[in-house]
């Protein structure tokens, strides 16, 4: 809970500091901003890359999860579950 806090505070304040920085003007308070957008970039395609490699960890992580809506989710086809997080990882980069 206070890794995501922190993480919550850093992300607000990365984010003012942008808008200050559009606001002013000033290219250096907009650098922050520009860098996590750069990482979490890479870290959705790195994602998106372990899905192909190994589809086999989706299924995997849908064993460990504790939901009511787990039978639902095992039942799909493995292949069809993995285009469709594909497909939603792929949305995703494209809005970033």
């Amino acid at each position: 809970m206070c890794i995501a806090t922190a993480i919550s505070l850093l992300m607000i304040l990365i984010c003012a500091m942008a808008t200050y920085g559009a606001y002013k003007q000033h290219a250096a308070w907009i650098i922050p901003f520009f860098c996590y957008q750069i990482f979490d970039f890479a870290l959705n395609t790195l994602v998106a890359i372990s899905v192909l490699v190994y589809p086999s960890t989706i299924q995997d992580y849908l064993r460990q999860l504790v939901t009511h809506q787990k039978e639902e989710i095992m039942s799909v086809n493995p292949t069809c579950l993995v285009v469709i997080i594909l497909l939603f990882i792929s949305i995703i980069l494209a809005f970033k």
